[in-house]
């Protein structure tokens, strides 16, 4: 048993280590490959494997130990195959085979050939070791780097010893960035201490001719701070960094490639790519098409949008009055990013339905270039109601038929089968959108170790995410006075082991909690008081042993327990009349009150795990429940 569990924790850490690669090489037109999506779906099953172990090795016979002293050899041979299989010496994305939804491809950069030759022309130098790309955002220079990037690994093996990609992003963290560095160099365990980081970091990267690629960075950093020797004619190595402030690639001492706009023809060719050139059968469309591609201002993104919220129409008066409402966005603003955002918030408002745009919004709640899954994000629509009423069913095929809508208007890109992702300069652009210090409180994905103090958070904010961060405590001296607030996402926050009971104090309209993946043992007893609650997703929160009464939250449509430590259903989970959504998959449960789940009437999910030893299923008959669509239930 020793054996599996050390096992599991070898193949946990890397299980990490390629999800951070993964969020390092997906880029606009790449695909997980579907080969390193099996092996995560292996992962999480053979982690559920090790708690059903784990859990009957507490509560069997002499005689049923043997059998599953098998069970765990037979386990301990599978870990070790996918331990095998996750080493993914290539790399783990490959290209899209469709351009739909995808604005740029690899194989053809309209108008960027100059900029490319420049780039390689220094990296081939031995007199420039530091090379900074800038324009600003959406003029295509993640997009330019990328290329040069998939270019050297296939034509300088002899010439670098590693190419190596970091995103780094708005909020420099070097913690952050140095782990992310490491994983792009398979670097396992590094030190905790800095100076050992540093050390670790400068002896990898010395031995080794290599380019690095930093791409998205904001500020000026020391790069001996972080662990990377300075690139000189000397060690032959090379750094390329991505920024849309030429302030920065100068101040770190790089030779300066500006990526200029598009030329008109280059701008036609690309629209014409993205919106048809059904348009060009259309004589008295032409002077239009023109004005419409000049107003795009030669931006790549801002070309590849506008004309895929014009696909398909053929109509002059549409496509006059687009232009009018075009020129109307950018006319009214001078500074420089403001105008990106009102050019790509044009075909915003052209999605034209309030709840489609309110999906485009959701998703910049997420952390930046963050991976997101279909059916996850199609879940948290259905919880926001954004998708209406219906069966659980219809609900996910009008999510779907959304997610296919944004993809198709490069709204969003799609880089895998279930999955998306939200360029930055449309995230930027949603939460310009929704204005900023308003409405919209997002510091997902930052490192942040605690929640901001209460002076902080708006008395107008709707929607507050902190998800994806390193918060320990929510103390007893933050009562945020948030009487509007309708969404608080929390999850993800691994080290989060404790709530005050004055948190929730001033959250009256809370809809949306979402507490999943976090080490909280109990919820505070405030959490009875949100009667406008709708979902509660505390999803494998393995700590979990008490949710405190439910009974009234009658709003509540959703409460997720899956994988917690509870031993009994909460108390007034029988009055819960409109929860359509409830998981009770937890090994740890000892009490299920079964004949009150009829009285849940309009369920259309359950999820039940029963161990036949300890509970009795007697009274539980699922079709009295007349509404439920989806049944998973394990008894064993």
């Amino acid at each position: 048993m020793n054996d599996l569990q050390e096992r599991l924790v070898r193949l946990n850490a890397m299980k990490r280590d390629v999800e951070r690669r993964i969020n390092a090489e997906l880029r606009w037109g790449r695909l997980l490959r579907e080969e390193v999506e099996k092996w995560l779906l292996d992962v999480q099953t053979v982690n559920d494997t090790m708690r059903d172990i784990d859990e009957r090795m507490q509560n069997v016979s002499c005689f049923s130990r043997a059998r599953l002293g098998k069970r765990v050899a037979q386990t301990v041979e599978q870990v070790e195959g996918i331990i095998e299989r996750g080493r993914f010496p290539e790399a783990l994305v490959i290209d899209n085979p469709s351009t739909a939804g995808v604005p740029f491809q690899s194989e053809h950069l309209e108008g960027e050939t100059m900029v490319i030759e420049d780039i390689w022309n220094y990296l081939m130098s031995d007199e420039i070791g530091m090379i900074g790309v800038c324009g600003m955002g959406g003029i295509g220079k993640t997009t330019i780097v990328k290329h040069i990037y998939y270019q050297l690994l296939k034509e300088t093996k002899p010439l670098f010893d590693k190419i190596i990609w970091v995103t780094v992003s708005k909020e420099l963290s070097i913690p952050k960035l140095q782990q992310n560095l490491a994983n792009a160099m398979n670097i396992v365990g590094l030190p905790e201490s800095e100076p050992e980081r540093v050390a670790v970091l400068m002896d990898k990267l010395g031995q080794r001719r290599y380019v690095l690629i930093l791409d998205d960075v904001w500020k000026e950093f020391s790069l001996a701070d972080v662990g990377i020797p300075k690139p000189t004619s000397s060690n032959g190595s090379k750094l390329v960094l991505t920024s849309r402030l030429i302030e920065v690639c100068r101040s770190m001492d790089c030779k300066v490639v500006k990526v200029p706009p598009l030329s008109n023809e280059e701008s036609m060719n690309l629209f014409l790519k993205h919106a048809g050139r059904g348009v060009l059968k259309v004589p008295s469309l032409k002077e239009i098409l023109d004005n419409v591609v000049k107003e795009c201002d030669g931006l790549p993104l801002a070309i590849a949008v506008i004309a895929g919220s014009m696909k398909g129409i053929y109509n002059v008066e549409e496509w006059r009055n687009a232009l009018r409402e075009l020129r109307d966005h950018v006319r009214s603003v001078k500074d420089t990013d403001v105008e990106i955002y009102e050019r790509l918030k044009f075909s915003f408002d052209r999605l034209g339905d309030l709840k489609i745009q309110s999906c485009f919004l959701y998703c910049s709640l997420y952390p930046e270039d963050y991976i997101i899954p279909r059916k996850e994000l199609i879940e948290c629509w259905i919880d926001e109601e954004f998708l209406g009423n219906g069966s659980r069913q219809e609900l996910h095929d009008k999510g779907h038929t959304i997610l296919n809508r944004l993809e198709n208007n490069c709204l969003l890109e799609k880089v895998g089968r279930d999955i998306v992702k939200m360029h930055d300069v449309m995230r930027d652009t949603a939460l310009y959108i929704k204005g900023s210090g308003s409405r919209f409180k997002v510091q997902s994905g930052i490192g942040l170790k605690e929640l901001p103090s209460k002076q902080e958070w708006g008395e107008d904010l709707e929607k507050v995410s902190f998800m994806v961060n390193n918060v320990s405590e929510i103390p007893p001296h933050l009562s945020p006075n948030c009487e509007v607030l309708s969404t608080l996402l929390l999850q993800k926050n691994e080290s989060l082991q404790r709530i005050s009971e004055s948190f929730f104090q001033h959250m009256h309209r809370l809809s949306i909690l979402d507490l999943s993946y976090t080490n909280v043992k109990q919820l505070p007893t405030s959490v009875s008081n949100l009667e406008k609650l709708k979902a509660l997703v505390l999803r494998r929160c393995y700590n979990l042993r008490y949710v405190p009464s439910l009974e009234k939250l009658e709003a509540l449509r959703k409460l997720d327990l899956n994988r917690t430590a509870i031993e009994k259903v909460p108390k007034g989970l029988e009055m819960l009349s409109n929860l359509t959504y409830l998981n009770l998959c937890t090994e740890s449960l000892k009490e299920l009150p079964v004949a009150i789940l009829p009285r849940l009437s309009c369920l259309q999910c359950l999820m039940l795990y029963v161990e036949s030893s300890r509970i009795r299923m007697n009274g539980f008959d699922a079709a009295r429940l007349t509404k439920l669509e989806r049944f998973e239930g394990r008894f064993t």
